[in-house]
């Protein structure tokens, strides 16, 4: 494996051989493919590949993907990326590739297919359930796949724990997630270069990257908290363009596959999340996410709770307060009800507000579980 600095140069610059310039459509895949079924059982990287073909690792990348998608390779790893054969990469190795005609046949393009309607709960990639609320007359779940169709953006907004982040998953199987701080950077996004066992380097694609690469949905949860300068990487991939350059990568320019989408989450009321006019423009569809009392319901959760939510909401919209329990808080207080009692539960709910509205909260608390209801802490020794 050679070192960033002695990287073959990408496809686009000229090779000493030229025989990039030369490769008819698909010859790079089938190339890729062969060289995958000549060491069966090996786990191989792009950069590997990249060497004994002379071609660029992004190049390679781009062949392994669409060999993965077609069940011609099977990704085993991730950091870095390897890929293996599978009982179909053979017939890629030997498909015959076809120079693309001189003048490509009229095509008419076919409307995207509608998403279906969700009509109960969805498994997320954790396996939990979601259960589907309502958007727009439609299951929020399928609104949402609908936008993903139409290439509209899309928002999600609204306190932290309302379950922005549980819809988005419920919606995109496929989903590459970026969580968003103060401290993201650009290759947190678009990747870096990463050791070797072998001492030297290979550039590893980050959650953008591979989204574009492989047609999947990117969700940058809290992205107001990014600094907009590395934000700002993901622009080009969303508008017209739907490509970024890595200058990383040595200038690679990567093309957004169809599929790509991006989805977003943001915490108005959180310290330093700011919706500039840039990010905003970029998302079409703007979509509000409140706490589901109902679902807070038909999880069992007690009710003395959820009226305690609900009072502190209606305070929140006020202004009285900052901070009020969302069903994440909700859901907390039944587990820990299941495991030290509802006294000890509804302490917790004064214990895990924030300093500014704890007297509040506790009015709230008490005024529903008793007066003797404190925050949890140790007492004297047993």
């Amino acid at each position: 494996m050679t070192t960033p600095a002695t990287t073959p140069a990408p496809a686009s610059a000229p090779a000493a051989s030229g025989a990039a310039a030369r490769l008819r459509n698909g010859e790079l895949r089938r190339m890729v493919a062969e060289q995958l079924a000549s060491e069966p059982a090996a786990e191989l990287t792009p950069g590997a590949i990249a060497r004994k073909l002379g071609h660029s690792s992004g190049a390679v990348g781009n062949a392994l993907a669409k060999l993965d998608a077609d069940g011609a390779a099977e990704r085993v790893g991730v950091s870095p990326a390897t890929y293996r054969a599978t009982p179909k990469t053979a017939d890629a190795a030997t498909k015959a590739t076809v120079s693309p005609p001189t003048t490509p046949p009229p095509t008419t393009p076919s409307a995207p297919a509608e998403p279906p309607l969700v009509t109960g709960p969805v498994r997320r990639p954790n396996g939990q359930m979601y259960h589907p609320r309502k958007l727009s007359n439609l299951p929020d779940v399928t609104a949402l796949q609908r936008l993903r169709t139409a290439g509209v953006a899309a928002l999600m907004y609204g306190p932290p724990g309302t379950g922005k982040t549980s819809v988005v998953e419920a919606a995109f199987p496929d989903i590459v997630t970026v969580q968003g701080d103060s401290d993201t950077i650009v290759d947190d996004f678009v990747g870096s270069y990463v050791p070797t066992p072998d001492g030297s380097f290979e550039f590893v694609d980050g959650p953008l990257v591979t989204a574009m690469r492989e047609g999947r949905a990117l969700f940058i949860d809290d992205a107001t908290l990014i600094p907009p300068p590395v934000l700002a990487v993901v622009y080009p991939a969303m508008d017209g363009r739907r490509q970024v350059t890595v200058k990383a990568n040595k200038g690679e320019v990567v093309n957004a596959a169809p599929g790509f989408y991006v989805v977003a989450g943001h915490n108005p009321g959180v310290h330093g999340a700011i919706l500039s006019d840039a990010l905003s423009s970029r998302f079409a569809a703007q979509i509000h996410v409140s706490t589901d009392y109902d679902l807070a319901t038909k999880l069992k959760i007690e009710p003395k709770a959820v009226r305690v939510a609900k009072n502190l909401a209606l305070k929140q919209e006020k202004g009285d307060i900052g901070w009020a329990p969302q069903l994440r808080e909700l859901i907390a207080f039944g587990r820990i009800a299941d495991a030290l009692g509802t006294k000890a539960a509804a302490g917790n709910l004064i214990g895990v507000a924030p300093d500014e509205d704890r007297d509040i909260v506790a009015e709230a608390v008490r005024s529903v579980f008793g007066p003797d209801i404190a925050p949890l802490s140790l007492g004297p020794q047993i």
